[in-house]
């Protein structure tokens, strides 16, 4: 295990109780098996709840730097640029440009299986390390964290998915949350042509009253199309 004072200094911030930051690194199956034969397991030592308190953070501090650094921006392009901006995708990035990955706490079982590479992982582990620098630092702490770290010119600069194009679904979703709409449910319609060359047809529904179809080669392209369509009922492009 690399030492704790490394990443510190890789992050930018020295903890006052590192504590937090062992917690931020601590994955649920090493407390699970450090715990004696039995025993429940104590989820207060793993960084599950730091996990979710750091995703709402990281939504607040995305949210307000894109207002101020876009006063005109629409609802909908601020909310296509937030969606790229705490996707796991680009999380992902960020923690494999921060080396996150060496510095975690795993049970056996996943140090086997390339835990320190899972994405899942990592974006989670992140968002936990944004929550232990605000628990220890405060707002500024973190809000400085998020700002050197998530928020690069090249991450602002892309705006989509780290191919360059948008992710409607995700867009679609935080419109939606902002929106105080239900949640996108997402179902295939039908499917058409040979097995070789399927054609997929996704239908959207947001709300009582929102919906639209899209098609596609695979269910993943019709889902974007379809959600695009819906994104784009809500907020016009300009």
């Amino acid at each position: 295990m690399s030492s704790l004072h490394e990443l510190e200094s890789i992050i930018g911030h020295q903890f006052s109780n590192t504590e937090l930051l062992t917690r931020a690194l601590t994955h649920y199956s090493h407390v699970y098996e450090s715990l004696p034969p039995g025993s429940p397991r104590t989820v207060l030592r793993d960084n599950e709840q730091l996990e979710f308190l750091g995703d709402a953070i990281l939504g607040f501090v995305v949210s307000e730097w894109l207002v101020s650094r876009f006063p005109d921006y629409s609802e909908g392009k601020l909310s296509e640029r937030k969606a790229h901006l705490v996707s796991a995708a680009h999380l992902v990035e960020v923690a494999r440009a921060l080396d996150i990955g060496r510095f975690l706490f795993l049970g056996k079982g996943e140090e086997m299986s390339g835990g320190r590479q899972k994405r899942a992982m990592l974006s989670d582990a992140l968002e936990a390390l944004i929550a232990a620098v605000y628990l220890d630092g405060g707002i500024a702490a973190a809000h400085s964290f998020v700002l050197r770290c998530v928020l690069t010119d090249e991450a602002v600069g892309a705006g989509g998915d780290l191919n360059g194009r948008p992710d409607y679904k995700t867009s679609l979703q935080e419109l939606a949350r902002s929106r105080k709409l239900s949640m996108p449910r997402y179902e295939v319609a039908r499917e058409t042509g040979p097995d070789h060359a399927k054609i997929f047809t996704v239908q959207v529904t947001v709300g009582p009253e929102l919906c639209a179809q899209g098609e596609g080669s695979t269910k993943k392209s019709a889902s974007q199309r379809a959600a695009r369509k819906v994104f784009e009922m809500l907020s016009p492009p300009e």
